[in-house]
């Protein structure tokens, strides 16, 4: 009975929790290219969003036979109401909808092992990549940290290692791909479309991308301990420019905020998770929300 007992002990003790974020964003879906495909006003938006959930649903069959015992979805691109959660697998969690805290980030915490970012685009200072923006395509034109231009790759791995969890994969087309890498080192990327130009672009077939999904987030969740956190130095420094002069003006009125130029702000956060509610204040409070 004793002997029993210490195999069962030991039987429990090699089972380890793995717990996997996956933030998923529309513009590096594979095929992607226009508003026709990701807004709901578009003719394709609809059969995207099935390809959107499909990439979602490889990596998340990739992660669960690497190993991974839990894993949060946050569907976070436009309204965050894009992914068809009938669609995914019923032991996982999903976040939707829009604003919350830590924006495309939100749900994560120190119990994670790693983040996957599936769809990806690359920034609005590349001039290189489809559709590629920081947070508001139409409003803002460079978001830094620290003196660091960030895509919002980088800022959501940042808001990831604020808790030490390291980005340990990501999906989209080239530009995202190589720009990410480049500002938080070697992560496992999967190219499912090479840029032409910001609404053209050479693409895989979604088969081909589902299986590439798949293939990376295997080999990334076999290396998970090669990855290292994104961790910006704080307090964090944080400069918006927008693309028109009055955001600007107007914030500049808040004790908490510089203007530095006709177009740009600065905000000094504490952490990540400040600096993360700060840049979701700016871009989403209006006078007349409601309810």
């Amino acid at each position: 009975m004793l002997l029993l007992v210490g195999v069962t002990i030991g039987l429990h003790a090699q089972v380890k929790r793995m717990k996997i974020y996956i933030s998923a964003d529309m513009e590096g879906v594979v095929g992607a290219v226009s508003a026709e495909q990701l807004s709901p006003a578009g003719f394709e938006y609809q059969r995207f969003r099935e390809f959107m959930t499909q990439e979602v649903n490889a990596a998340i069959e990739a992660a669960f036979a690497a190993g991974a015992t839990e894993i949060t979805v946050s569907d976070s691109h436009g309204n965050a109401q894009n992914l068809l959660i009938e669609k995914l697998p019923k032991n996982v969690f999903v976040i939707r909808g829009f604003p919350r805290p830590l924006m495309m980030m939100q749900g994560i915490d120190e119990t994670f092992d790693g983040a996957i970012f599936l769809g990806y685009h690359s920034s609005t200072t590349n001039p290189s990549g489809v559709r590629a923006h920081t947070f508001s395509s139409a409003r803002l034109a460079d978001v830094r940290l620290n003196n660091i231009s960030m895509s919002e790759g980088s800022f959501n791995a940042a808001i990831a290692g604020h808790f030490n969890v390291p980005v340990i994969m990501v999906s989209g087309d080239d530009a995202a791909v190589k720009e990410l890498g480049s500002v938080i080192g070697e992560v496992e990327g999967a190219v499912v479309k090479w840029n032409y130009g910001f609404h053209s672009a050479k693409t895989m077939m979604p088969d081909a991308a589902y299986a590439l999904i798949r293939e990376k987030v295997k080999t990334a969740l076999g290396r998970i301990k090669d990855f290292k956190p994104y961790k910006p130095k704080t307090p964090v420094q944080l400069d918006v420019r927008f693309k028109s002069y009055r955001p600007s003006e107007v914030l500049s009125y808040l004790s908490i905020v510089e203007r530095t130029d006709a177009h740009s702000i600065r905000f000094i956060g504490k952490d990540m998770i400040e600096t993360s509610k700060f840049l979701e204040f700016i871009l989403t409070y209006e006078p007349g929300l409601e309810p």
